[in-house]
């Protein structure tokens, strides 16, 4: 059978998901399916414009304030980043010029002190990582997505493998695929996904114990007119052992809003006994301390739990640290799944678990790997 005959299902719309689609059709392939559970695309890329805002001011179509993702690597990450070329997307460098902030307890006031670059350099795209998504998504000819469509099961028998899935229209099977991809993290596929026959005991053992990288965070942006740090020689770089934020950076986009986010440091149970209004009010009061009375009043705000998304935390990631964890095996190494079913998220990555460049990197090896399969050759940008 040649690479153009063969049906794949692809369960996943993150970027790993889309990536793998991408690569897929570049291969010839015309019979592949997606499956989302989410209402929309890009997994843990998230724009804040996709989500509710609190505040007067609604950032337009695509703010480029990521609420996930956020950073990449080129000089780490040459594979991501041929790809983010493939794609003509513009990027910039993250802003970092400019004294830090330093809360701890036993200051009385926030210590302002030197700066640094960070080496190498991280980069951020134009319109944030949803333009990445949306490339992708804009590039795929013959794959068909359905989004809002949550999969329950995946059937092996000796002739096809059978997906099951509740849709917005009622329950639906699909069967006739040669392979299945899952592009969501391991330990979500193997805590919601029915496997017929039983995944081996030790490839489920290996999913179940790999944490989701963000499925324990949460991001607060708070959006201004004008990034009024840096006339203060502030770079917007901050870290706090007081809180709620332990981690703050400029957020401002190139060519859009000024911007502050901040890593919550509170941990997920914590944060699961605070209104988000309460939540919200503690970091404005933060960020005041740190930049002054401004930055009391941004012009909106917005907030991400992750650990609070079923399509991403489980009951495990909200109770133990986040971690970027060596990478499981992505298929079993006999039995029923063998080679039929691949892990491409990006926690199935070698080199990046965890990481945006992950996600690729994983997808790229599982469409590699059927490339060979079928005597085909997979160019290290599809």
């Amino acid at each position: 059978m040649s690479m153009a005959d063969t049906r794949i299902a692809i369960i996943g719309g993150g970027l790993s998901g889309l990536y793998a689609a991408y690569a897929l059709e570049r291969q010839g392939i015309r019979g592949c399916v997606l499956w989302e559970a989410r209402e929309r695309l890009g997994g843990r890329l998230l724009d804040a414009s996709r989500t509710a805002t609190a505040g007067a001011a609604q950032p337009a179509p695509r703010s480029g304030l990521d609420l996930g993702a956020t950073w990449f690597w080129p000089a780490l990450q040459p594979q991501l980043d041929a790809l983010i070329r493939h794609l003509d997307l513009d990027r910039f460098l993250q802003p970092g010029e400019g004294d830090m902030v330093f809360e701890h307890p036993r200051h009385a006031a926030p210590v302002r002190t030197g700066g640094f670059l960070q080496q190498p350099p991280s980069f951020r795209l134009v319109g944030g990582m949803d333009a990445l998504v949306q490339a992708l998504r804009e590039r795929l000819r013959s794959t068909r997505i359905e989004t809002a469509s949550r999969v329950r099961g995946v059937h092996a028998s000796a002739e096809d493998l059978a997906v099951e899935m509740d849709t917005p229209a009622g329950p639906r099977r699909v069967g006739g695929f040669q392979h299945v991809l899952l592009a969501l993290p391991p330990r979500l596929a193997e805590a919601h996904l029915a496997f017929v026959p039983a995944l081996p005991p030790d490839l489920a053992r290996s999913w179940r114990a790999t944490p989701t990288w963000m499925a324990a965070q949460a991001k607060y942006v708070a959006v201004y007119d004008t990034p009024f740090w840096r006339s203060a020689g502030l770079s917007g770089f901050a870290q706090s052992a007081l809180g709620p934020l332990g981690e703050i950076h400029d957020a401002s986009n190139a060519d859009g809003p000024a911007a502050l986010f901040g890593f919550l440091a509170l941990p997920p149970r914590a944060r699961l006994g605070l209104p988000d209004d309460q939540l919200r009010a503690l970091c404005r009061a933060q960020l005041a301390r740190l930049f002054g009375p401004s930055a009391a009043r941004p012009d909106a705000e917005f907030l991400k739990d992750w650990a609070r998304d079923p399509h991403t935390a489980t009951a495990a990631d909200v109770d133990t640290p986040a971690l970027h964890a060596a990478p499981p095996a992505a298929t079993a190494a006999d039995g029923a799944w063998r080679g039929r079913l691949m892990g491409i998220a990006s926690e199935w990555s070698e080199q990046f678990p965890g990481y945006v460049a992950g996600a690729v990197e994983a997808a790229h090896a599982a469409v590699s790997a059927l490339a060979q399969a079928a005597g085909a050759d997979l160019d290290s940008t599809a």
